[in-house]
This record gives C-alpha cells, sequence and structure tokens, in this order.
C-alpha cells in the first residue's frame, strides 16, 4: 500500500524562488527536472524556473508522471513541454496523450516523433522524448529519428521485487549521463535501464551501497 501525504508540496507556490538561497541554486545548476506532479501545484513557479533556462542556455527535462497528469493537467503539461528538451514516459502515459490531444495513432513511435515536434521555446537544441514500456524496448525520438534500445537483460519475473519507482529509477540514471558530461543517447538509456533494472529488485529505494554502474 502506498500512502502520500502532499503536505509541504501543495503549499509551493512561485514566491518560494525569490528568497537568495533559492536563486543561489537556481542559478548554479545547469539541468533541471520536474516531474509532471509539479504541475498540479505550481505551474507558474516551473515556467519561471524554465524561462531562466531558456535565456541562459541551460537544459530541461520533465517527466509526464501518470495518466492523469495528462488528462486533466493538459495546459500546464502543454507550456511544461514547450520549454523540455526532454521528455519521458511510459506507454500508458503516451497512449492517454494520444486519446487527450485526439490523436489517431497510438504507436509508440509515432507519438514519440509527434511530441518531440512540437513547439519549443528554446532552440539550443531539438527536444528528445524517450518512452520506456517496461521490459519492451525504449523508444527515443528526436530530429525526425526514431531509435528503439532493447533491455538486453530483462529479470525473470520472480527477480522483481517492487516496480513502484522504475520510471523515475530511469530517469535518474538518464540524467545522470548529462550531468556527467555525456552527450551520447545510447549511453543515457542504458543507464537508465541499469538503474530501472537495480531498483525493481529490491523493496523502496533501498541502496546497498555506492552505484557501481559504469559505461563501458
Amino acid at each position: 500500500a502506498l500512502i502520500a501525504n502532499l503536505a509541504a508540496a501543495n503549499e509551493f507556490q512561485a514566491s518560494h524562488l525569490d528568497n537568495d538561497i533559492s536563486k543561489e541554486i537556481i542559478n548554479s545548476m545547469q539541468i533541471y527536472y520536474s516531474a509532471g506532479f509539479f504541475l498540479t501545484v505550481a505551474p507558474d513557479a516551473f515556467q519561471k524556473v524554465a524561462q531562466h533556462c531558456v535565456a541562459n542556455k541551460k537544459t530541461v527535462a520533465v517527466n509526464l508522471s501518470a495518466p492523469f497528469i495528462v488528462e486533466f493537467f493538459k495546459d500546464p503539461l502543454a507550456m511544461a513541454i514547450e520549454y523540455a528538451d526532454y521528455v519521458f514516459g511510459n506507454e500508458t502515459e503516451a497512449e492517454t496523450y494520444a486519446r487527450v490531444h485526439g490523436f489517431e495513432t497510438t504507436d509508440l513511435k509515432a507519438l514519440a516523433l509527434i511530441v518531440s515536434a512540437l513547439p519549443k521555446k528554446s532552440k539550443e537544441q531539438p527536444r528528445t522524448v524517450i518512452f520506456t514500456q517496461g521490459y519492451k524496448a525504449t523508444i527515443v525520438a528526436c530530429n525526425g529519428i526514431v531509435t528503439e534500445y532493447p533491455i538486453d537483460d530483462a529479470l525473470a519475473k520472480e527477480d522483481i521485487t517492487d516496480t513502484n519507482g522504475a520510471g523515475d529509477a530511469f530517469c535518474g540514471g538518464f540524467l545522470a549521463q548529462l550531468v556527467l558530461g555525456s552527450t551520447n543517447v545510447k549511453d543515457a538509456v542504458m543507464a537508465g535501464h541499469w538503474a530501472a533494472r537495480y531498483i525493481i529488485q529490491v523493496p523502496g529505494t533501498t541502496l546497498n551501497g555506492p552505484c557501481e554502474y559504469y559505461i563501458k
């Protein structure tokens, strides 16, 4: 069972970004990631940071996060995607996006191309869309090209302990490669696969030591 207590998150306001500590953090960062859940509370705060990113040629990543975000927070999500250099989602969220926007296709590769080509505020880099689909290949679309990255070491069902957080772990692995300066999307996807594979074998976010993942 999972019982969420949103507490402080529900009280967040754009004005919280105006103090000196927040400004220092925002100015010092180069990559900014937001789950779609944040758009239910303070989309104006997201936009404020995103505008800073565009003005300073920084990177923005957004996660669709859940089908209900795609369906019931359509306008804030559309705003966020305009700023996004990277968009993450899974197959269910992508299919919901297609239905909500009236697309005739539910093909994930076609949908990834559509989202990658949506209007974009920053012209520094093309938008990259990453759709995961469990044990099936991860789909990446950018600049009119779709690439599939299969999961070569999918776990047996009996080795899976807890799938909560698999998508978040994937994003963490992917973004870690960007933080380390990699521009190779394949390396980022492989790191995402590794992180997701690790996290579904343990309860919650249990960590057994420092990360031992290295790009081969």
